[in-house]
Protein backbone atom coordinates (compact mmCIF):
# COMPACT_ATOMS: atom_id res chain seq x y z
CA UNK A 1 0.00 0.00 0.00
CA UNK A 2 3.05 2.04 0.51
CA UNK A 3 4.49 1.68 -2.73
CA UNK A 4 0.55 2.68 -4.07
CA UNK A 5 0.95 6.15 -2.23
CA UNK A 6 5.01 7.03 -3.18
CA UNK A 7 3.99 6.35 -6.64
CA UNK A 8 1.39 9.02 -6.70
CA UNK A 9 3.94 11.77 -5.47
CA UNK A 10 5.39 13.87 -7.38
CA UNK A 11 9.18 15.00 -7.75
CA UNK A 12 9.92 18.57 -8.35
CA UNK A 13 12.78 20.40 -8.39
CA UNK A 14 12.15 23.88 -8.15
CA UNK A 15 14.78 26.74 -8.81
CA UNK A 16 13.69 30.50 -7.33
CA UNK A 17 14.57 32.86 -5.18
CA UNK A 18 12.88 34.21 -1.80
CA UNK A 19 13.06 38.21 -3.34
CA UNK A 20 10.98 36.79 -6.00
CA UNK A 21 7.01 36.78 -5.03
CA UNK A 22 6.02 34.28 -7.90
CA UNK A 23 8.78 32.06 -6.20
CA UNK A 24 7.56 32.63 -2.80
CA UNK A 25 4.13 32.16 -3.79
CA UNK A 26 4.43 29.01 -6.29
CA UNK A 27 6.73 27.67 -3.36
CA UNK A 28 4.05 28.22 -0.42
CA UNK A 29 1.74 26.47 -3.30
CA UNK A 30 3.54 23.15 -3.59
CA UNK A 31 4.74 23.04 -0.08
CA UNK A 32 1.00 22.92 0.52
CA UNK A 33 0.57 19.97 -2.17
CA UNK A 34 0.72 16.21 -0.64
CA UNK A 35 1.01 15.19 -4.02
CA UNK A 36 4.22 16.88 -4.58
CA UNK A 37 7.42 16.62 -3.44
CA UNK A 38 9.79 19.83 -3.71
CA UNK A 39 13.34 20.42 -3.78
CA UNK A 40 13.30 24.17 -3.80
CA UNK A 41 16.58 25.34 -4.61
CA UNK A 42 16.95 29.26 -3.56
CA UNK A 43 19.54 30.26 -6.36
CA UNK A 44 20.65 33.60 -4.26
CA UNK A 45 21.47 30.98 -0.94
CA UNK A 46 25.19 29.81 -2.63
CA UNK A 47 27.24 30.38 -5.41
CA UNK A 48 26.80 26.56 -6.14
CA UNK A 49 22.88 26.96 -6.77
CA UNK A 50 23.27 29.91 -8.56
CA UNK A 51 25.72 28.28 -11.14
CA UNK A 52 23.41 25.21 -11.28
CA UNK A 53 20.55 26.90 -12.67
CA UNK A 54 22.77 29.16 -15.04
CA UNK A 55 23.85 25.70 -16.41
CA UNK A 56 20.35 25.47 -17.55
CA UNK A 57 19.79 28.98 -18.36
CA UNK A 58 23.02 29.09 -20.68
CA UNK A 59 21.87 26.02 -22.67
CA UNK A 60 18.37 25.37 -22.80
CA UNK A 61 16.22 26.81 -25.58
CA UNK A 62 12.77 27.29 -23.18
CA UNK A 63 15.26 30.42 -21.93
CA UNK A 64 15.70 32.26 -25.31
CA UNK A 65 12.41 34.45 -24.92
CA UNK A 66 12.54 35.02 -21.20
CA UNK A 67 16.54 36.43 -21.43
CA UNK A 68 15.39 37.69 -24.83
CA UNK A 69 13.13 40.45 -22.56
CA UNK A 70 15.73 40.52 -20.13
CA UNK A 71 14.00 38.32 -17.60
CA UNK A 72 15.65 36.05 -15.45
CA UNK A 73 13.46 32.89 -15.79
CA UNK A 74 12.36 31.80 -12.41
CA UNK A 75 10.30 30.22 -10.70
CA UNK A 76 11.57 27.14 -12.54
CA UNK A 77 10.40 23.63 -12.31
CA UNK A 78 11.91 20.06 -13.50
CA UNK A 79 9.89 17.40 -13.62
CA UNK A 80 10.70 13.77 -12.36
CA UNK A 81 10.11 12.80 -15.85
CA UNK A 82 12.73 15.47 -17.04
CA UNK A 83 10.39 18.17 -18.57
CA UNK A 84 11.05 21.81 -17.53
CA UNK A 85 8.56 24.58 -17.43
CA UNK A 86 7.84 27.75 -16.17
CA UNK A 87 3.93 27.06 -15.44
CA UNK A 88 2.39 25.26 -12.84
CA UNK A 89 -0.38 24.48 -14.68
CA UNK A 90 1.57 21.75 -16.30
CA UNK A 91 1.94 19.45 -13.77
CA UNK A 92 -0.56 20.54 -11.43
CA UNK A 93 -4.70 22.01 -11.46
CA UNK A 94 -3.46 25.58 -10.69
CA UNK A 95 -3.46 27.51 -14.11
CA UNK A 96 -1.06 30.20 -12.49
CA UNK A 97 0.48 31.69 -9.44
CA UNK A 98 -2.47 33.85 -8.13
CA UNK A 99 -1.30 37.93 -7.88
CA UNK A 100 -1.34 39.36 -4.81
CA UNK A 101 -3.55 42.38 -3.81
CA UNK A 102 -0.26 44.56 -3.96
CA UNK A 103 1.72 44.36 -6.79
CA UNK A 104 4.84 42.84 -6.39
CA UNK A 105 7.71 42.74 -8.80
CA UNK A 106 10.99 41.58 -9.85
CA UNK A 107 11.11 42.68 -13.03
CA UNK A 108 12.18 46.51 -13.63
CA UNK A 109 8.90 47.31 -15.43
CA UNK A 110 6.39 45.84 -12.71
CA UNK A 111 5.01 43.28 -15.16
CA UNK A 112 5.98 40.27 -12.44
CA UNK A 113 7.94 38.69 -15.20
CA UNK A 114 11.08 36.95 -13.56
Amino acid sequence: MDSKKEAAIMRVIMYGAEICPDCVEAKEILSKKSDIELDYRNITKSTALLKEFLAYRDHEELFAPVKERGGIGIPFFILEDGRKTFELSEFTEIDEIPSSETVRSCSLDGSRQC
